[in-house]
């Protein structure tokens, strides 16, 4: 087996601490043919879809694939901006606001990048580029605060993929959730806080996550629990009352059974029980995307409009605010205790002459 190498490295090279931010995925275009490979790369990742291969590979490539990417296109022109796709608007703008973070903590120690685990800009050519400028320890922060296997899992999964071609593997940590890490509480907190101040509460808050399969769940999957904890931290540092809140499943694929409740059903049959105003939030995106612009802002507004609601808000996700940065900054220094230093102009000048030597005896 070949072993890659960095192409730019040098002996002499200063070392670094890369800081990795990742999100989910976009596909390059809102087109049906940018979606076909984007979903197909998604979907055939068995983290996400827990099917026997030979059967899912049929069902994938012969029905799925050629259904679906016209329809995601459709729903994806409907967000898209000159920029890109929100996601990946949000994550380079996180990934710029945590360097300016780094560089006024850290000075040039730190080099920050991001990446997306489906699509592009792949996982393994944001490893390329922090090992390349000098990383030799990296912290990778998946940007979901609840763990999931389909999700952060597979996240490690591509992390360990590309570590196995690898001939100097850098020092890993890894942030697999922070579910509970009270400054992310807060903004969150904050943030639906700062919404009642302009706007006023309504009837009913409803915290939406994305849904998973009922049976990861129970195979020992914890992020329905943690999603709850999520919920259940916000309402008591809000102060709120047990019958003021609820937390919702949305987004589910197929005719398998997810977790429950499901957040289109559940907006569907409120109005019916008295409630009449609804603020909508999804704790569990750490930036506006497809699935909370289009199915919450739009999709389930329409179902509980119609259905005889009569005011309904969606709360923005936390995006590239800056007490959104400053959390997720305070997060990741955490994780990267004593790697903070300083290197003396004698271990430097040391390297360089090592390198000069090396490159005599060539």
């Amino acid at each position: 087996m070949k072993y890659s190498s960095q192409g730019s490295f040098t002996h002499n090279q200063a070392d670094k601490v890369g800081v990795l931010i990742t999100n989910l995925g976009t596909p390059q275009a809102p087109t049906k043919q940018a979606l076909k490979p984007y979903l197909k790369q998604f979907l055939s990742d068995p983290r996400v879809v827990e099917v026997p291969k030979l059967i899912w590979w049929f069902v994938l490539n012969g029905i799925i694939l050629n259904i679906r990417p016209k329809r995601s296109a459709e729903a994806y022109s409907t967000v898209w901006s000159d920029e890109g796709s929100p996601l990946l608007v949000h994550t380079k703008n996180q990934a710029k606001g945590l360097a300016e973070r780094f560089k006024e903590a850290w000075g040039d120690q730190v080099i920050v990048d991001y990446a997306m685990r489906y699509g592009q800009p792949s996982v393994e050519s944001a490893i390329d580029r922090l090992l390349n400028q000098g990383a030799r320890k990296i912290v990778v922060l998946p940007l979901y605060p609840q763990y999931c296997a389909s999700t952060t899992g597979s996240t490690f999964d591509a992390i360990a993929k590309d570590f196995l071609s690898r001939r100097w593997l850098p020092e890993l940590r890894f942030v697999n959730q922070y579910v509970d890490y009270q400054p992310y509480i807060d903004c969150i907190a904050s943030s639906i806080q700062a919404h009642w101040d302009k706007h006023g509460k309504a009837d009913k808050l409803v915290f939406s996550y994305h849904g998973i399969p009922k049976r990861y769940l129970t195979n020992g999957d914890p992020y329905h629990c943690q999603c709850h904890k999520t919920t259940r931290l916000v309402a008591e540092k809000l102060g709120l009352e047990s019958d003021a809140y609820m937390t919702t499943f949305q987004s589910r694929f197929g005719r398998e059974e997810w977790l429950k409740p499901y957040t289109d059903e559940t907006l569907k049959g409120l109005p019916a029980q008295g409630v009449k105003s609804l603020q909508v939030i999804c704790p569990g995106f750490s930036s506006d995307c497809l699935e909370t612009i289009e199915e919450i802002g739009e999709e389930n507004r329409e179902y509980f409009m119609e259905n005889g609601g009569q005011n309904y808000e969606y709360i923005e996700s936390l995006n590239s605010t800056n007490s959104h940065l400053n959390m997720l900054f305070g997060l990741l220094e955490s994780h990267m205790h004593g790697w903070k230093q300083s290197y003396h102009e004698d271990e430097f000048n040391m390297r360089a002459e090592r390198a000069k030597s090396l490159g005599a005896e060539k």
